[in-house]
């Protein structure tokens, strides 16, 4: 994949595909790997290998569908990935395409999760949203 600026960036972990194949189309720059604390709230997984990844912005929007298809659907999730412009928010089956410069789409993403169960300090993906 050819770097560019306008390529997103973003996360996702691993063990919230239901089938990893998506990774193979998407560069991962970096990934870390972190054991489950009490915290996480994701007691089913004894890990989260959390990858880095540049998305190409002309894939971007069928990435994002193919991510929110292969998501796990037994429990709640999300991936992202933005640039200066467009920012991506990823459940099981729904895709929030937002202007980052507007307060009003991610809070509707925010609300998405939270309905969904989400805790608080994992809806951290907003810069208008303050986590306490």
């Amino acid at each position: 994949m050819v770097k560019n600026n306008d390529n997103f960036k973003g996360a996702i972990i691993e063990e919230s595909l239901s089938n990893p194949r998506v990774l193979k189309k998407v560069n991962i720059t970096k990934t870390d790997i972190f054991p489950v604390t009490k915290k996480h709230e994701t007691p089913w997984v004894k890990q989260w290998t959390f990858h880095f990844i540049e998305v190409d912005q002309n894939k971007a929007e069928s990435i994002a569908s193919e991510i929110a298809k292969n998501m796990d659907s037994e429990h709640v999730w999300y991936a992202d990935f933005r640039n200066n412009k467009i920012h991506y928010v990823i459940y099981y089956n729904r895709v929030f395409k937002m202007d980052i410069t507007k307060k009003e789409d991610y809070q509707n993403a925010i609300d998405y999760g939270s309905k969904l169960g989400l805790p608080d300090y994992q809806l951290d993906f907003s810069p208008h949203h303050k986590v306490l």
